[in-house]
């Protein structure tokens, strides 16, 4: 059962020209952070109603167009890039190798501070006009559309993990078609014990590679064929994507203002580098808890980490053991 006494639902956010470069490795959705730091930037700007705080936020993507082309003659995909205005010495200004794409998504926000049914609805409301002026993972939200599907919602939770469940199981309807960006850290883990089998020397990037990409291998004989081997790719278990999920330090932190050109004058300054886990998409009929969900801020500055976390694979493995 969580500890959140109410779910703010953000449904059908349609958001144009998001970032879709999170990461050095990768392109495509945004990372979680990106989700994470918009609960947070709506808690600062509600402060007086949000004052104890989020207790995670639920990714359920229904839409996602990336902004790419293919070239004739080319096998990979290339950014729809933007020209920008001519110089003032009339030389043409120089491309934003930017990667951005269109997305629609639902944001389930768990809530520590407790409203009255009334207020809460209200307060949904208020929040739904307050995100058409804000920016989600760099992209513009787009006004909201009419119909009561599109409308911010407030759900009281229950006292009880069975009065949970059951609203729970009604609320994951609403979130259909979509899917749901979890993280399975333990897919990742037993993988690489896997490869350290047969390569001792494996880590976890190689892993991470080796259940990101297409694996051509050889699968069964060749009916048509006595004695040859038919080639195919290899089965997954699941969709599953690799995942930039925050940030490791890279030197200790600067006094306020000791390093030029950063964002602000009064907050310590760090340089860090990205941190990559397994991320995968699930449908949300196939999640039996709301915890399963939820993405959490994790930081722990003495040991350098700016993580965000997601606890699907431990309720996962706890409801199959009840089960």
């Amino acid at each position: 059962m969580t500890e959140s006494v109410a779910l703010l639902i953000l449904p059908h956010l349609r958001v144009q020209n998001a970032n879709a470069v999170s990461g050095p490795l990768t392109w495509g959705f945004p990372s979680p952070t990106a989700f994470t730091g918009f609960a947070h930037a709506i808690q600062r700007r509600f402060s007086n109603e949000l004052n104890t705080g989020i207790g995670g936020v639920g990714i359920v993507c229904h839409r996602f167009d990336p902004q790419v082309t293919k070239p004739p003659g080319r096998h990979t995909r290339v950014f729809n890039l933007t020209r920008n205005p001519i110089k003032p010495n009339g030389k043409p200004a120089s491309f934003f190798e930017e990667g951005r794409a269109h997305m629609e998504i639902t944001l389930l926000i768990a809530v520590h501070d407790f409203m009255t049914l009334r207020t809460g609805e209200q307060f949904a409301r208020d929040i739904m006009q307050a995100v058409e002026g804000m920016r989600l993972a760099g992209g513009a939200i787009l006004p909201t559309r009419p119909g009561l599907r599109f409308q911010g919602m407030w759900l009281p939770l229950a006292d009880d993990t069975e009065g949970q469940s059951e609203q729970f199981r009604k609320l994951r309807r609403t979130l259909l078609p979509g899917f749901a960006l979890v993280q399975r850290e333990d897919v990742l883990a037993a993988h690489m014990d896997e490869l350290r089998e047969k390569r001792p020397r494996a880590n976890a990037l190689d892993a991470l590679l080796d259940l990101s990409r297409l694996n051509f291998e050889p699968d069964l004989p060749d009916p048509d064929r006595p004695g040859e081997i038919m080639w195919g790719i290899r089965a997954k278990p699941g969709w599953q994507v690799p995942l930039p999920v925050g940030y490791a330090a890279l030197s200790e932190p600067y006094e306020p203002g000791r390093v030029k050109n950063t964002r602000d004058d009064s907050t310590p300054f760090r340089f860090v580098e990205c941190l990559y886990s397994l991320g995968e998409w699930v449908s949300p009929h196939r999640v039996t808890n709301l915890e399963q969900l939820l993405w959490h801020r994790v930081t722990k500055p003495d040991q350098g980490l700016y993580l965000c976390v997601n606890h699907y694979s431990n309720h996962r493995t706890t409801a199959s053991t009840g089960a």
